[in-house]
């Protein structure tokens, strides 16, 4: 059987971004009822250092993009929900070089939000908890790393419990639902038709979810295996701690590579039933962001995702930019 491109998507307010491996897609139901569709070619953020495609360096990589493409698709989305009724929004978005500087301040206030949130509360979590029961915080002790492990799980379960009370959550995790329907019939080798998208779960092994519990699972690992031979270079408690936070920093980055590999490996028909069980908690977690999606939730996803495959394939529907279709079925026809 031949191998057909990777295809990844997110949800976005009101609707779906699809990327395939040359190409990116968003999908919006406005609130009129028309939908706004988004084509554009798609090229890797950079493209002459190959060895970053390579297995293990790729993930971090990866998510970097992720980020990227999610900020442009979820600022589309916005403006496309937001627009008066009768206003087509085809060329509000900023100029090339703004665009790029506006994603880069985001991407870096994502960075440091995701440092502080799920590396820095961690570790200081559990320094705290071990003076205040009067053991030694020791890093050459398997514990440390265990409870630190655990503080992060709780901190990512407690954040996306709160984000599901937020007054759009339930629409966006519909949409999230209906992206991993619409991947799921894909992969299937099904048409893409709703009738046959609706029978899949909401839960797909490759949603950044999952990535996300992988991760931790992984940073466990990791620091298990470095931290206990990191020497004391600073005398003053403080100044040790966040040289160790630095370390952990920098191992974020081999974490997510081989988090992004295992999670990988996990969505193939022939995955060990070993590496299944491990990400199989991600998959839980996924019940907390994914709901089962309306019918038409379903149709922006599966468009988005025909328009991304159609690029793939050398056919493009439309040119590169925003195109608005009065309904599903014209947009489906086009």
């Amino acid at each position: 059987m031949s191998e057909r491109p990777y295809i990844g998507g997110q949800a976005v307010l009101e609707g779906v971004m699809m990327r395939s491996p040359r190409s990116l897609v968003v999908a919006v139901r406005r609130p009129d009822g028309r939908i706004a569709v988004r084509e554009e070619a798609w090229e890797t953020l950079w493209p002459k250092a190959t060895f970053l495609r390579k297995p293990f360096f790729r993930g971090a990589v990866v998510l970097i993009e992720s980020v990227w493409n999610g900020f442009s698709a979820l600022a589309f989305s916005a403006e496309q929900v937001e627009a008066p009724a009768a206003q087509a929004v085809e060329a509000s978005a900023p100029a090339a070089g703004q665009g790029d500087l506006a994603r880069g301040l985001m991407l870096g206030v994502s960075f440091l939000f995701m440092v502080a949130l799920f590396i820095a509360a961690p570790h200081l979590l559990t320094l705290g908890l071990f003076k205040l029961l009067g053991r030694d915080p020791s890093l050459k002790g398997l514990l440390f790393h265990l409870v630190d492990g655990v503080f992060r799980i709780a901190i990512l379960v407690g954040w996306l419990a709160l984000v599901a009370r937020t007054k759009d959550a339930q629409r966006l995790f519909q949409y999230h639902g209906a992206e991993h329907k619409a991947i799921w019939t894909y992969e299937s080798r099904l048409p893409l038709t709703v009738e046959n998208a609706r029978g899949f779960p909401t839960q797909h092994p490759r949603c950044g979810t999952s990535f996300l519990f992988v991760v931790v699972g992984v940073a466990v690992l990791l620091h298990i295996l470095v931290l206990p031979f990191v020497p004391t270079v600073f005398s003053v408690s403080a100044l040790q701690t966040l040289f160790v936070l630095a370390l952990k920093i920098l191992l974020a980055f081999p974490v997510a590579g081989i988090a992004y590999e295992l999670q990988k490996r996990s969505a193939r028909a022939d995955c060990p039933p070993v590496l299944k069980a491990l990400v199989s908690p991600g998959l839980w977690l996924q019940r907390i962001t994914t709901v089962e999606p309306t019918d038409d939730q379903l149709e922006i996803a599966l468009l988005a995702l025909d328009r991304a495959l159609a690029r793939e394939e050398g056919r493009p529907r439309a040119a590169d930019g925003v195109q608005v279709y009065p309904d599903f079925a014209v947009a489906a026809a086009a």
